[in-house]
Order: structure tokens, then sequence, then C-alpha cells
């Protein structure tokens, strides 16, 4: 049956303020406007640049190993001098970048991987249902949507072996239709192309989608929906009183609202000191390339393990490739070379494939948030009763979009939520 918005919830409702023009602020708006409040979603700038535009669309219940892992602090010290490197941190004297490296490195263990891996998929797992679900049969809302799986392809021994060891993992937290390919089966998967590599995992569970569509159509059906966009409201402060927020002040006007969402991604540990919330944050920001009516064709997206870089096929004639998680300041100058290393391992792994290096103006470069563990800030904060945060989902912003709109919406109406949010709690550092 199809959703229909009625603006008599909406006058019944809270009037509800959302913090960001991103994935996770939009579905926010979607959610909360669909329980029958009132919605403004406020963007620092026109909601067309961040970075849920330019990923590689993956909806990907398999991606439920953290950012912390071991081995990459001693990895991403050996990539430091290397300007095509997939992981690199810019040294730099910043008090909240040495603060969130020191929580990093402290959380890159076994044990963190081992918790986080049933959180990440749970919450995975509910986007994903959503997309398909609530999000899919709307009605004029098409954004290419695919749920045939992803091939994660690995070149050496020693990424084999890992691969097995995952394969285990995700059959014992319930992802069953996961399995491990030979090289014979991995290129059975792609007969329109060569494959360069010793076999792959195929993620049977995993969907992806074209951000660009996903993004303009949510914009549009929020717009419909009655949801008020402003561009170019950045928030300069809050006026508090009685442990909660009244008003938030931008420099054009003052908003009142019962409760507020925080959704600002990379800008998130900025906003939350407003709001007396430390929130160990920094930005890591990726590049990507796509491909218009691609002479190259690939089945699957995939990722390409020892290239550290992603490659999907989008809306039938486009492929886009992606990479790299360089920790930055939001005002640092990008780094294209960068890009280059990103092209040059797709022709290691498929070397039928000559993309040469494009001009910079079709080269896309965005912030993602990057926690201090690889999880994401989901939930309420101490000091005001009428906060909800929703930050630092790092590479999976997209894929965990719908799912965290939904458990927002849950937060602010005080309902119980979807999954377990106690690992995702926004404080857990203090």
């Amino acid at each position: 049956m199809p959703l229909i918005f009625s603006p008599y919830f909406c006058f019944m409702g809270k009037n509800i303020v959302v913090i960001g023009g991103g994935i996770i602020g939009l579905s926010s708006a979607y959610y909360l406007q669909k329980a029958g409040h009132r919605v403004t979603v406020l963007d620092k700038s026109d909601f067309m640049d961040n970075c849920s535009y330019g990923n590689c669309g993956y909806v990907c219940p398999s991606h439920f190993i953290p950012l912390a892992t071991p081995g990459i602090v001693r990895q991403g010290l050996k990539w430091m001098l290397n300007s095509q490197s997939p992981f690199y941190v810019q040294p730099r004297l910043s008090r909240s970048l040495i603060d969130w490296g020191l929580k990093f490195m402290k959380s890159a263990t076994p044990e963190h991987v081992e918790h986080s891996a049933l959180p990440l998929k749970d919450i995975a797992v509910l986007s994903q249902y959503e997309y398909e679900n609530t999000w899919r049969p709307l009605p004029h809302f098409e954004f290419a949507y695919e749920h045939k799986g992803l091939l994660e392809i690995f070149q050496t021994q020693a990424a084999a072996e890992h691969a097995h060891h995952t394969v285990e993992k995700a059959h014992a937290i319930g992802l069953t239709d996961t399995q491990l390919l030979d090289q014979k089966a991995l290129q059975e998967k792609e007969p329109h192309t060569r494959v360069n590599g010793l076999g792959a995992i195929f993620f049977r569970c995993d969907a992806h989608l074209y951000p660009n569509k996903l993004m303009h159509g949510l914009l549009d059906l929020l717009r419909s929906a009655g949801v008020e966009l402003l561009p170019n409201r950045e928030v300069l402060r809050f006026e508090t009183g009685n442990g909660s927020v009244k008003k938030l002040i931008t420099s054009q006007e003052a908003f009142e609202a019962d409760a507020i969402v925080v959704a600002t991604g990379s800008w998130s540990r900025e906003m939350a000191a407003l709001l007396d919330t430390r929130l160990p944050l920094v930005p890591g920001r990726g590049y990507s390339v796509t491909l218009e009516d691609s002479p190259y064709r690939v089945n699957y997206p995939a990722i390409l393990v020892e290239g550290r870089a992603a490659i999907t096929p989008m809306d039938g004639n486009k492929i886009r490739f992606g990479g790299t998680m360089e920790i930055t300041s939001t005002h640092t100058p990008p780094r294209y070379a960068r890009v280059q290393g990103i092209l040059n391992a797709v022709k290691r792994f498929f070397p039928d494939f000559d993309v040469t290096m494009p001009p910079r103006e079709k080269i896309w470069y965005g912030y993602r948030p990057c926690s201090a563990d690889g999880l994401p800030y989901i939930g309420r904060i101490k000091r005001y009763n009428n906060v909800v945060v929703a930050t630092g989902h790092s590479m999976l912003g997209l894929s965990l979009g719908a799912g965290t709109g939904k458990v927002v919406s849950e937060l602010v109406d005080e309902k119980p939520t979807s999954i377990d949010l106690s690992p995702f709690a926004v404080e857990r550092f203090d």
C-alpha cells in the first residue's frame, strides 16, 4: 500500500529540527515526518555536496568488520610516504586528532572486531529491510536498487586465509548465504571481462543502488510531504534551559524545536561541542570516478582487497570506482594522486580496464565521519533530553542510512528501538 503523508498528523506532532542534509539527516526526516511530526532540515550548504552522493552505493550487511582493526595502524604508518596509498593520516598538531588517534589505536583489537560484528550486521540488515520494503514500494521513487550480491576479490594467499575466516564469521552471525569462490568460480561470475584474482568471497546478502538517484529522489519526496528543507543554514549556537535545547541560532534566523537531530557528518564533533558534548570523530576523505556509458561491464559490485578500492555497476550503464581513507582536515586541498592509485588498483584486478586519469572536475571527493572505533554514534546525549545524535558512520553512511533514520524516529518518540543501540552509545568514550 503506498505511503500517504498526512498534514493533519504533522500538525499534531512535535516540531523537530534535523541538522544535516546527507543521507542520515534526510532519512531521519523521512521517518519523523512519517510518524506525524513537523520537520525542518537545515543544511550548511545546498544539500548537494555531501558524501552521500559520491560513494559506491553499497547496502552491505557484509561490512561487519569495523575500520579499527588489528594491523591498520601499522599499515597506515607504512603508507604515509606513498602519495597513492589507500589509507593515510595527515600529520598535524591537533588536539582532537591526537585524542581520536589514541582511542582508535586502543580500539583496534581482535576483541573489538569480535564484539562489533553483530551490532554492525544487525543495523545493516535493518537498513536493507527498510530500503527494500519501505522505500522501494513508494511511488515515483526509483533509485536503481539491485539485490544481487557483492564480490570481495583477493589476489594473495594471506588474503585468501583471511577470507576463509571471514566466511566462517559471516556464517556464525547469520549471513549464511556467504560463500568462498575459487578462481574458476570467480571468473564465471564475470564472463564479460578478465578478473585477476585467486578467488573471492561472494556475499549474496548485499545489494547496491545509485546514490545520486536516491538522494535526489529523497529530497523530492520530502518536499512533496511538506518537510521544510532550508539550505545555507549553518547552526552557530544553541539556546538551552532546564535540561533541553530551546532554540537553534543560525546566521539568518532562530528556530524553536521540541526535539533536535544532529546528523552533521564530518562536522559533528564541532556541532557536539556547541552542545557541551565531546565526540571523538575526524573526517576521512574518499574519492570516486564514475564512467558514464561505460565501455566495460561487470555483473557485481566488488571490493578489491589488496588494492583497497571498490567498483560498482550502477543504473544500467555506469561504473563507479572509489576508495581511499584519508584522515585529514576538511580544509586540506584534495590529493588527486590518490585517484590514480584507485585506477591502478582497478587495472591490477581487471586487466582489460584502461581507465585514464580524468580531469579534476570529473573527480568526486567527500568526507566520511569516522568515529574512534569504527561504529557509528546513534543515541541521546546526557546533558540535554531532547537531542538525538546520528553520525560517525564512516564508509557505511548510505548502507546504514534507512535503518539509522528509523531508529532516530523511534528515539525521538521514546519508543523501543528496532535494534539494540547500546554499542552505538554517543558518549561511550567518556
